[in-house]
């Protein structure tokens, strides 16, 4: 993405949806935590989905368990 988002607090990430129609959208708030790149880790409310989103907007989906196959990411977009 070329919009810069600056590190904001939360995310709306949108994924592209299971069946292959339509999108998921799963809102993500920051942690304290950094990723293997070093931007802010975000998780969703469960802290099932984690993702470190960079400053541009980038998405690098963490996983959090054996066999977790993260969906493909569509767009991430700050909450405000």
């Amino acid at each position: 993405m070329s919009t810069v988002h600056g590190d904001a607090e939360a995310y709306e990430v949108v994924f592209a949806a299971a069946d292959g129609v339509g999108e998921d959208v799963v809102r993500m708030t920051r942690t304290s935590a950094a990723g293997p790149g070093g931007h802010p880790v975000y998780e969703d409310a469960t802290g099932i989905v984690r993702a470190e989103i960079s400053s541009g907007g980038e998405v690098r989906v963490l996983a959090t368990g054996g066999g977790q196959q993260p969906a493909r990411v569509l767009r991430a977009r700050p909450v405000t």
